[in-house]
């Protein structure tokens, strides 16, 4: 197993995909990149990566950004807990190491949102340091590898491949390495159906051997079971502008801008309006039902009921982070991706919504 590297380098010279991240061995930048690439496609991330980047050319140009701006071009990627750890570990970064990227693994894996597999892959691409890496694709690939037909994801299957993955690290091009392996988890050893006969392992591939490719890795024992949730937004008009509030820190969108929006209580629409009130500091007048948008956030799937309001009186509350803005202004604010649906609806509208 430890003659993977020559097949497999030699491959990844020839197929390895031109990703902005690659070119470049800046920490900075392929730090963004790891944390941009948890749980999001890579076509996804590509473009947000890019003006994240453009913003932020430097740690200490993120340090010193307002965390409202890094949700704002974080804003559709979700995961939004990444951008806020991110963002703290850049302050971390300028405080504790002089606004240079630290190049200990204990030292980077102390930072904010930076766990063994993002600190290996950081330290091995911009370093070349002989640090493993284990994550999805790697994990399929280092499985089927293996043969490994045991759960992947248990203790015993976690310490076994991070076994696996340090034990094969070749002594230099480490970086390379790395990435090809997970490029060849992306674009050829997928999921169902993987192409084997243009893998560069197949000749070291015991499940290719055994016929067991559709068997490793063992599915998840779990399944996400989802709640379903009604929620009411609405959308509240005074003298052309409309009413936003920011997210509490535990909120579901910490640190992000929303119409008021609560759980619904019932099914009478009437029952929204003391909420409302309660929320904001402002009486309303509940007006029609203009959009329902259905959507899943973590463990629950939930019906967005969306209504329109006039203001009747009182004044925001203190410290309530409520405030009133012009439709053309809410661009400038980082919403959520039903947030953004409906002020979307409420710009093209010049804020009526019918």
């Amino acid at each position: 197993m430890k003659q993977l590297s020559r097949p497999l380098l030699r491959w990844y010279d020839q197929h390895a995909r031109d990703l902005p991240w690659r070119r470049t061995s800046d920490p900075y930048a392929i730090w963004i990149s790891e944390v941009m690439l948890q749980q999001t496609q890579v076509e996804t991330v590509k473009p947000y990566f890019e003006r994240f980047h453009q913003r932020f050319p430097r740690v200490r140009d993120l340090a010193a950004a307002d965390e409202s701006e890094v949700l704002r071009l974080w804003e559709g990627l979700g995961y939004y807990r990444r951008a806020r750890q991110l963002h703290a570990a850049s302050k971390r970064i300028v405080d504790e190491f002089a606004g240079q990227f630290p190049t200990q693994l204990a030292d980077v894996m102390s930072l904010p949102g930076i766990g063994r597999y993002t600190a290996g892959a950081i330290l091995s691409i911009a370093f070349d340091q002989r640090q493993p890496i284990l994550e999805g694709n790697t994990i399929r690939v280092y499985s089927r590898l293996l043969g490994y037909r045991s759960d992947p994801r248990s203790t015993a299957g976690q310490r076994e491949l991070w076994q696996f993955a340090e034990a094969i690290l070749p002594k230099s091009r480490v970086g390379a390495f790395n990435q090809a392996m997970m490029e060849l988890g992306s674009e050829v050893c997928v999921p169902k159906r993987p192409d084997c006969a243009s893998c560069p392992l197949m000749a070291s591939c015991r499940a290719r051997e055994h016929g067991w490719q559709d068997q490793i890795p063992i599915p998840p024992q779990r399944k996400t079971k989802y709640e379903d949730v009604t929620e009411v937004a609405v959308v509240v008009r005074r003298r052309g502008r409309v009413l936003i509030r920011q997210c509490g820190p535990n909120e579901r969108w910490a640190g992000m801008w929303d119409f008021p929006r609560l759980v619904a209580d019932g099914d009478h629409p009437s029952a929204v309006v003391p909420q409302v009130t309660a929320m904001t500091g402002v009486e309303i007048l509940l007006g029609t039902h203009v959009t329902t948008i259905k959507h899943a956030v973590t463990r629950f799937r939930i019906t967005l009921k969306c209504y329109d309001a006039e203001y009747v009186s009182g004044r925001l509350r203190r410290n309530g982070g409520c405030r009133w803005v012009a439709p053309g202004d809410l661009s400038g604010f980082a919403l959520s991706v039903t947030g953004r649906k409906l002020a979307n609806r409420v710009q093209s509208t010049n804020g009526e919504l019918v």
